[in-house]
């Protein structure tokens, strides 16, 4: 995940805020960090690692008592890492966030007006999106009208009895 700094400049003429209290919005993009500051960061706890939610909740929580609403820039609920374990992304705050009764907006796969600013973006017509999420990538580009590629050794892996190099037998794909 990029550091947030660089991420907001990429999201145009943003004024990071340092505390709850002074938020007009949050934006969640990675996992990892509550940015309080250019020195003040705070560590989510153990929450991309194991999905715990006991320090990332309570922010949560006075964020949503504030009625702020929540970006969700990238909606995946979980990544393969490349040793093999999952960590826990955005998404997934996301749903606590609207659990709690907060207002979330999505702009990342699956939402079809993500792949058509890629496209836009890119000037591009014809082209076929490669991704390991039947939720996300898959499902996402379908309902944009995009061909997609079905990578079967990444968070499904393991449903798929599938790894790395070899492809799940025909009775895991149905």
């Amino acid at each position: 995940t990029p550091p947030p700094l660089d991420f907001i400049e990429k999201c145009g003429n943003i004024e990071m805020a340092t505390s709850i209290e002074e938020a007009d919005l949050v934006i969640a993009h990675g996992g990892e960090i509550w940015y309080h500051g250019p020195e003040q960061n705070q560590p989510l706890g153990s929450f991309m690692r194991d999905g715990s939610v006991d320090v990332v909740g309570p922010i949560l929580a006075a964020c949503c008592k504030r009625k702020l609403p929540f970006v969700c820039a990238n909606p995946d609920f979980v990544v393969r890492q490349s040793g093999g374990s999952f960590s826990y992304m955005p998404g997934t705050l996301a749903q606590l966030y609207e659990h709690l009764g907060g207002e979330v907006k999505y702009f990342g796969k699956p939402h079809p007006e993500h792949f058509r600013a890629c496209l836009d973006k890119l000037n591009l017509n014809n082209v076929a999106h490669v991704g390991d999420s039947l939720h996300h990538d898959i499902a996402g580009a379908n309902a944009a009208g995009i061909d997609s590629v079905f990578v079967t050794s990444g968070i499904h892996c393991d449903e798929l009895k599938s790894r790395f190099g070899a492809m799940p037998s025909d009775t895991e794909l149905k």
